[in-house]
């Protein structure tokens, strides 16, 4: 990670104290305010197309409601007093010692949220997950657990935020996720913090044979600095892995985001897809591929465009190839908008601002699997806000 961050401080800044607040039976009493801020991290109070739904609010759990059959959500804490059998699951992945943040999650624990498919079962509609800062200046340190049973599928959607008037926090997400064989989970982590939020993820995944795991991470707001680089083991043979960041920094926001995928299982694929722009801001985008065994395939690339001075992007790709006949690649860009592209643009009727933006969305669109179209609506929608506001 970048050495201008000093984790040790960042983890004194914040009060660890608890925040508790009062369980919500309906979401249609959350404030407009509250609703407005859920939904531009991707979170649907109505809950009417979402399979479950997982509400915490600082330190406590707020709302969580399972309308599948065959799907179980509830917090951490609970989630180990009713299954003895997970304490196997916890901090197996990821290891308390890790980091100042890994040993802040553990010995000062604020819940987090335990998601399972049982065998067979396929999630009809998402599954949303929001981890909300409603107090200023404050710690929230949570252990998420997420299994996808052999044979099933899980399409989850985390949106993280911050209340109206919320101008600084510090968010740890320890993260740990069980593919079971022939299993499926798509992950879609959604950031609309405020300025002064740091941020913190901690995850690992494992996935067996024929499993997939897919991870959409998107940052389009300001914010102080994201840290996150998740490690994704294909332990088992066939076994795909799909990592895609979409990532703004306007001035002031610092974002050190990547991926790792270990290849070890017969067969594996892994794909690790960064889109950058910063329009002021600090971005290093790193991926590592490590194939250890013959015949697997992996592909690295980083696209970034500098919109303003100021700004920065490091690219820092990486590939180790610890067997023959393995096939790894990678492709790495930073620059600016090519003017002939503008002139294009606005030789066909267009501003220069609405040829600008036309590019920039067109630069960001990924195409990601498993979104429902409401969704990726309204990504296009952020990515446009933000295209407006920012650059």
């Amino acid at each position: 990670m970048s050495d201008s961050i000093d984790n040790k401080k960042i983890v004194d800044r914040f009060a660890g104290e608890k925040r508790e607040h009062s369980y919500i039976e309906d979401l249609d009493s959350v404030s407009t305010a509250d609703k407005e801020r859920m939904r531009l991290a991707g979170i649907d109070t109505t809950t009417r197309e979402r399979s479950a739904t997982y509400l915490q609010k600082d330190h406590s759990l707020v709302h969580c409601n399972v309308t599948q059959e065959g799907l179980e959500v509830m917090d951490i804490k609970t989630a180990l007093e009713t299954h003895g059998w997970l304490n196997e699951y916890v901090w197996r992945l990821v290891k308390p010692d890790k980091d100042e943040f890994t040993k802040q999650a553990d010995e000062v624990p604020h819940l987090g949220y335990f998601i399972r498919a049982l065998p067979g079962v396929k999630s009809l509609s998402p599954v949303q997950a929001c981890l909300y800062l409603a107090t200023d200046s404050i710690s929230q340190n949570v252990h998420n657990i997420i299994i996808a049973e052999e044979g099933s599928n899980l399409h989850i959607i985390t949106g993280c935020s911050t209340a109206p008037g919320v101008a600084s926090g510090l968010h740890i997400g320890v993260s740990e996720f069980y593919v079971k064989k022939g299993a499926t989970v798509s992950f879609t982590m959604i950031h609309n913090w405020s300025e002064g939020v740091v941020v913190r993820p901690r995850s690992s995944i494992r996935v067996e044979e024929n499993g997939r795991f897919i991870n959409n991470y998107i940052v389009l707001n300001p914010v102080e600095s994201i840290q996150m680089y998740p490690s994704t083991h294909l332990v088992g043979d066939n076994a795909v892995t799909s990592l895609n960041s979409i990532l703004v920094a306007p001035k002031g926001s610092h974002l050190d985001i990547g991926g790792r995928a270990v290849l070890s299982g017969k067969n594996t694929r892994a794909e690790i897809i960064a889109r950058a722009i910063t329009t002021g801001g600090t971005i290093y985008s790193r991926g590592q591929i490590v194939g250890e065994v013959p015949g697997v395939k992996a592909h690295l690339e980083c696209k970034g465009l500098i919109l303003e001075g100021g700004g920065s992007i490091i690219a820092i790709p990486e590939l180790e190839g610890r067997a023959e006949d393995l096939e790894l690649s990678h492709e790495a860009a930073v620059g600016r908008i090519n003017q002939s592209e503008i002139n294009y643009l606005m030789a066909r009727g267009l501003t220069e601002d609405e040829a600008v933006g036309v590019i920039v969305r067109g630069f960001l669109h990924v195409d990601i699997e498993g979104l429902p179209p409401e969704l990726k609506e309204e990504i296009s929608r952020n990515i446009q806000k933000s295209q407006k506001e920012y650059l």
